[in-house]
């Protein structure tokens, strides 16, 4: 069935104006100007000039939930679907964190499968926090090559004390496992960094990428808004040439603490000259968010939130004046092409019809389509 979505001020996410789209296929078929007669074998829905923007990519959702640093009773849930489409979120990527014991990269596979089959596109990381890297099939290169929904490895801690002590080697290697192997399965390929708040920063990082033949764009460190050290080295990392993450999950104690809301963090970054395509927004919903005293002991958690995550966008706009379409690039083209996903995070001709309609007041997400079925309402 085709159907075509009318009258709606696209951003794709550059600002493109009043369009209809055709979707067919679970794809993009057209882009047209509005007021154009449909025949009988369209169904339609009227956009009444609200917003249509892509789809949200979240780099980083603790699918089968996280945490536990304090006790069981701290472990995070699951999440859902439903959760996850109504937040706009049409696509993401499944991460083990500190806990990779109690919870498996099998665990990642069978959820990201279930969202997948419930309407959000979804892939996983093979490996966590730790080295060496935990797998499905025994080593990073077969998890990658054979597994199609393994993008790459991650979340691999640097800097921080729950993580394993990782050397130049170690991190080296890594990059070099995962490129050779998504290059063999015709993917992009990536290394996710969890940064701590460990005094060595992007320091180790740093050293990989201006000392060896791997490129910057295989590496994603996250947290780089984490605290005002971390992201004043994240700002010159961007600088030279290297990609950096926000994370959107936040509360009022990590606020207090030193967090760089991702908001504030954004216009800062563009401030200082480093270009849009290399900032992206990923939410670590369904992680735990702890806080910890000066010896490393939990004084509160938190749970990161999926919805935070176009909520940070809508702060960068509301509070800083950034434009719609550069904040909008945080949590759409920006983490697919991070990812290599190349049918996702544009409206364009051809590619996946994954979409969030907006109140051009607001802001407020009105409707969600993934392949070009309304998943919301």
């Amino acid at each position: 069935m085709l159907h075509v979505i009318k009258n709606v001020v696209l951003y794709a996410p550059e600002y493109i104006g009043l369009r209809d789209i055709i979707v067919g296929g679970g794809e993009i078929l057209e882009i047209s100007t509005p007021n154009s007669t449909y025949s009988d074998v369209f169904t339609d829905t009227d956009g009444e000039e609200n917003i249509l923007v892509p789809g949200f990519v979240d780099g980083l959702v603790h699918i089968v939930g996280g945490g536990g640093e304090g006790g069981f009773g701290n472990r995070t849930i699951e999440i859902t679907a439903k959760e996850m489409l109504s937040a706009g979120i049409t696509c993401a990527a499944g991460a083990l964190g500190t806990d990779s014991i109690t919870r498996s990269v099998e665990n990642l596979l069978g959820k990201s499968r279930e969202l997948t089959e419930q309407g959000v596109c979804t892939y996983f990381y093979t490996g966590s926090y730790h080295l060496p890297p935990c797998t499905i099939t025994g080593c990073i290169e077969r998890d990658i090559l054979y597994l199609q929904d393994a993008i790459g490895l991650g979340e691999l801690a640097l800097s921080d004390h729950r993580g394993s002590v990782v050397s130049f080697n170690d991190l080296y290697s890594i990059g070099r496992r995962v490129r050779t192997s998504a290059s063999l399965a015709g993917k992009t390929g990536v290394v996710l960094c969890h940064l701590g708040d460990g005094e060595e920063q992007l320091s180790l990082l740093r050293e990989v990428v201006e000392n060896t033949d791997l490129p910057k764009s295989l590496f994603w460190p996250t947290h780089i808004n984490r605290n005002p050290t971390l992201f004043d080295a994240g700002i010159q990392y961007a600088l030279d040439g290297g990609f950096v993450d926000f994370t959107t999950s936040t509360n009022a104690g990590l606020l207090a603490d030193g967090e760089v809301s991702c908001a504030k963090a954004l216009y800062s970054m563009l401030e200082a000259g480093v270009s849009i395509e290399q900032i992206s927004f990923t939410s670590d919903a369904n992680a735990s968010l702890p806080r910890f005293d000066q010896d490393g002991n939990v004084i509160g958690t938190d749970s990161g939130k999926i919805d935070s995550l176009f909520q940070a966008v809508i702060d960068a706009v509301n509070r800083y004046d950034t434009p719609l379409e550069l904040a909008l690039r945080c949590i759409t083209s920006n983490p697919a092409a991070r990812l290599g996903l190349s049918n996702k995070g544009r409206i364009e001709q051809a590619r996946d019809a994954d979409f969030v309609m907006l109140n051009p007041t607001d802001f407020s997400i009105q409707q969600v389509w993934t392949n070009g079925i309304a998943r919301l309402p």
